[in-house]
């Protein structure tokens, strides 16, 4: 096996051994703010989106179909997460809106997680934070331009 084979098995498993201890604890961090994974990546979306989003684009970032969107929507309207509304640009969409609540729900979330990574990041000094920082930046961002998320490659999925 060359060096190159060896480093990628080595990285491959210290990524994915990441990932799952990670969502792992991301899952954690939800229970105990009694959300849902795909609650949150809601709540996410529409935080990106300035608070406001067609139910159909959030469900098309999410890959899934606007029925099970509009449920688990409908899920997060009862426990007063966002609110949904005809949209005024198209009566045919919905438009989902954070609430307050919804609002300070992702940002508690947020502060839990980062208060965690904050407690590991102060156990190491100054400069070996900034070359762990560099360093997976520098490896994503040279991941996105070989394999951007919609090559075939990546999606794992046939070249047509």
């Amino acid at each position: 096996m060359s060096e190159v084979d060896q480093d990628s098995n080595s990285l491959w498993t210290l990524l994915f051994e990441i990932v799952v201890d990670m969502e792992k604890r991301l899952f954690g961090h939800l229970a105990a703010h009694g959300l849902t994974p795909p609650q949150f990546y809601v709540l996410k979306t529409l935080t990106e989106h300035e608070g406001r989003c067609r139910i159909g684009q959030i469900a098309e970032e999410h890959h899934l179909t606007n029925a099970t969107m509009t449920g688990l929507i409908k899920r997060m309207e009862a426990a007063g997460l966002v609110t949904r509304t005809t949209s005024p640009q198209d009566g045919r969409s919905v438009d989902v809106m954070l609430t307050e609540a919804g609002v300070q729900r992702f940002h508690d979330v947020q502060e839990s997680i980062m208060e965690q990574v904050r407690l590991v990041l102060h156990l190491l000094p100054a400069d070996e934070r900034a070359q762990i920082i560099e360093k997976v930046g520098f490896y994503f961002q040279v991941l996105r331009q070989l394999l951007p998320a919609t090559s075939p490659i990546a999606n794992d999925e046939p070249e047509s």
